[in-house]
């Protein structure tokens, strides 16, 4: 690990301007993913800017929902009875996510920012666009069987980690960030990127922003919610696919209903033309598959990975069975 210069700061004016003036500085919060990439000298910053004191870590109501810290651990947001009450679907997803000591260290706004686990960007040996610029993509024609079948291009197959922020897609959440230029808000599904001709860079985030917090709107899922996530060991292991499920029912039919994929994306995969196709429909198995042979339309494998077309429409059908509570 190469070394660097670290300060410690108190408020959010004061992190946007220590990292304002260095491209090179980075914001340090719970640091899970940040010094793994620091110890494979992925990411090699010359200065990192403590911002763990700052009190951006409450979870509180508002008149429309629910405001949550972005320095407020995992486990917080997950135990917190008005998360639980409320947002059962974010809880679910922050707890099928790592391991409880990384939950217990990780932060919200960390989360959104860690990066891919790809093994070709994690090893500085091998090409990766997304590490190096105009490197190639060793995921093509390489090992890519937990990459990505929607969203991707011949510049990058990677997938987003995160299992929280599936949820927090689904749920319409907005991000508020503070930069050079004051506050702004994003909404979530437009805070990640897709790899495009920069797939570099992660989200939409301008230099020298910083998260403060993440609002959720109030809704009327949290009777019928489910996170299911597919993977190859039941913990500590990222997704192979992940479905994020919340239906707003009257008796059988979906009055409302919000859908949301990992593991098969560079960022959360939103499936709105899948929710507008159940609105108003009956809960069904057969409506169910009807919807997640939808969702697939626009799914392609890259060779090891051609078990997630198969195995994603599965998922989708199984986590709005459980959603809803059909057998």
């Amino acid at each position: 690990m190469n070394q660097f210069q670290y300060v410690r700061v108190t408020t959010p004016k004061a992190a946007v301007a220590a990292v304002t003036k260095d491209n090179s500085t980075v914001f340090l919060a719970g640091g899970t993913n940040l010094i793994d990439l620091m110890k494979r000298e992925v990411t090699v910053p010359e200065k990192l800017v403590d911002i763990t004191k700052i009190p951006l870590n409450t979870i509180e109501k508002t008149d429309k929902g629910l405001r949550i810290g972005a320095l407020a651990k995992n486990t917080a947001v997950a135990e917190h009875e008005l998360v639980r009450k409320h947002f059962p679907l974010l809880s679910m997803a922050i707890n099928a996510g790592a391991s409880p000591q990384l939950r217990n260290m990780a932060t919200v706004g960390g989360n959104m920012m860690q990066r891919t686990r790809c093994s070709y960007f994690y090893d500085t040996a091998m090409p990766c666009n997304k590490r190096e610029a105009a490197t190639g993509c060793g995921a093509i024609g390489g090992y890519n069987r937990m990459h990505a079948i929607f969203g991707a291009n011949d510049q990058c197959i990677a997938v987003h980690p995160s299992d929280m922020c599936i949820a927090m897609a689904a749920l319409d959440a907005a991000v508020t960030v503070a930069g050079p230029k004051g506050e702004r808000k994003i909404l979530f599904a437009d805070f990640h990127r897709l790899p495009g001709d920069t797939p570099w860079k992660d989200n939409t985030l301008q230099p020298g922003e910083l998260i403060l917090s993440v609002e959720l709107p109030m809704n009327n899922f949290a009777t019928n919610s489910h996170y299911l996530k597919v993977r190859d060991r039941a913990s500590y292991a990222f997704a192979l696919v992940s479905v994020g499920a919340a239906l707003s029912m009257n008796g059988s039919t979906i009055q409302d209903v919000r859908l949301a994929m990992g593991g098969v994306a560079h960022k959360p995969w939103r499936l709105m033309e899948t929710e507008q196709f159940l609105r108003g429909k009956s809960a069904t198995e057969a409506t169910f598959r009807q919807a997640a042979e939808l969702a697939m339309k626009q799914a392609k494998g890259y060779g090891e990975n051609d078990f997630k077309l198969t195995l994603a429409p599965n998922t989708i059908v199984e986590a709005l069975k459980s959603a809803a509570k059909i057998a």
